[in-house]
């Protein structure tokens, strides 16, 4: 059986999340919960960078637009951040195209908008 990629990583991210939760319950946009991992991943010293931009690359050309992921942790986990009543497909498609043009491997998708804390490993 293969280790599961930074497993014990995106669990502490997961527990990290579920205190903000906790804390502050559903209904708040989304840059409030951002706002709130900033503190919780400074508290754990936890090395991140917020609104990490990537670049996106067709035939050998940089495009003018870029992605913008919520957060790289770690240097190796892509953290997206919703507050939205469920995920969606589309959600996991925006970490899969933000992951190919990082050149991560592995996405955590948050979802602070429902009544429990949902998420999704996601793995290029």
């Amino acid at each position: 059986m293969s280790e599961i990629l930074y497993r014990e990583d995106t669990h502490r991210l997961i527990g990290l999340c579920m205190e903000i939760h906790r804390e502050l319950g559903k209904g708040h946009d989304e840059v409030l919960y951002k706002d709130a991992l900033v503190v919780e991943l400074s508290r754990a010293n936890v090395p991140f960078a917020r609104e990490q931009k990537f670049e996106v690359k067709y035939k050998d050309v940089i495009l003018p637009h870029f992605y913008f992921a919520d957060f790289v942790v770690e240097g190796k986990i892509l953290f997206e951040a919703k507050a939205v009543e469920r995920l969606a497909d589309p959600h996991v498609k925006q970490v899969l195209n933000y992951l190919a043009a990082s050149k991560l491997h592995v996405g955590l998708l948050v979802n602070f908008g429902g009544d429990s804390l949902e998420w999704k490993r996601v793995i290029l």
